[in-house]
């Protein structure tokens, strides 16, 4: 399939979003997954679709429909965003992407699951660094890093090579493991200013989530402090180890976090600099 033989339909749930696609000169249309009504124009002409679930345990609900909309429109190929957890996993999080892709796996549809491990983009949101302090609250455990540009790649790739090359695979993207003070110690020096690392536990980010404008979903809160507290107490211990299948499906090295940090250089001073 050459690049001109591809038509992209992006979708949104917000009209205003979908107005400015369109505008662009992009092919746009509204999906909400709360509503399953839009679903089958959104899917009509589809052969293959990108899943992106949502934060809430809505997913439950709203992948279930979307993959049983997709059969209906004769979608040949469901990439799906997944998480990186072993079989047996215990956090609800974890749980909710395994229904998920047995759900898929059902349908008949073919399909592509993308497991990431923890996201180094992370690190321009919630736990970005503050008053040159880094605080992650699965205390001083080591845990495996990708960039969410490399997920992108790899979910692009897939897309467009199709269900010929990559049907019934499962991509695993943990690129380097790292503690908060390596993390820490790369930034300081990459920026070029001292970054120190002060460890959170669990307990904290509960409190963090719980608090009343913390925006959370309740379900959903629970699950990331049950990621936490199995990260930090070592009941995953695999969200430690290194498994890389970017140069299977790129065809290049994945990125490192120091060739990342490098890349976000002036991103991490602006976030500084407004302290």
């Amino acid at each position: 399939m050459k690049n001109n033989d591809i038509r992209l339909r992006l979708c949104s749930r917000r009209e205003d979003a979908v107005e400015d696609f369109c505008k662009e000169g992009k092919e746009a249309v509204k999906l909400d997954l709360d509503d399953p009504s839009t679903f089958a124009l959104a899917l009509a002409g589809v052969d293959r679709a990108f899943l992106l679930t949502g934060y809430t345990v809505a997913m439950l609900t709203q992948s279930k429909t979307f993959i049983d909309a997709a059969k209906k429109a004769g979608v040949k190929h469901i990439v799906h965003l997944g998480i990186f957890g072993e079989w047996d996993t215990t956090d609800p999080h974890f749980v909710w992407h395994q229904m998920i892709e047995t759900y898929i796996k059902a349908s008949g549809i073919a399909w592509t699951n993308l497991h990431p491990n923890v996201f180094m983009d992370n690190l321009f949101g919630a736990t970005a660094p503050k008053k040159n302090h880094l605080m992650l609250y699965w205390g001083t455990a080591r845990v495996g890093w990708v960039a969410v540009s490399d997920i992108a790649a790899m979910a692009a790739a897939v897309l467009h090579e199709g269900p010929e090359k990559h049907n019934e695979r499962d991509y695993w993207m943990s690129i380097d493991v790292l503690d908060g003070s390596e993390v820490a110690s790369i930034l300081s020096e990459t920026i070029g200013r001292s970054i120190t690392f002060s460890p959170k536990t669990w307990e904290d980010f509960k409190a963090l989530v719980s608090a009343p404008d913390s925006g959370a979903e309740p379900w959903y809160a629970e699950g990331g402090t049950d990621f936490m507290r199995q990260v930090a107490n070592g009941q995953m211990g695999y969200i430690g180890t290194i498994r890389d299948d970017v140069p299977y499906v790129l065809g290049r090295p994945a990125l490192t976090f120091e060739q990342w940090a490098t890349e976000h250089k002036e991103d991490f001073i602006k976030i500084l600099s407004k302290e």
